[in-house]
């Protein structure tokens, strides 16, 4: 299955509430903070919701 590697490249600081917690929940604390998820509807949805704060990339 693919992979999803998600890079924080943005601050969350005046960003809403919601947005934050979607960070936090895709564990993501900081910028250039990075993480590997699986390519899954859940995390493609939580990206869409944060995606001017992150950049993603497509990993085998």
């Amino acid at each position: 299955m693919a992979r999803l590697k998600i890079t924080q490249t943005k601050s969350y600081i005046g960003s809403k509430q919601n947005h934050r917690e979607t960070l936090r929940s895709l564990g993501l604390k900081r910028v250039n903070d990075v993480v590997v998820k699986e390519d899954r509807p859940e995390f493609r949805g939580m990206v869409r919701h944060v995606r001017h704060l992150v950049t993603v990339e497509e990993v085998d």
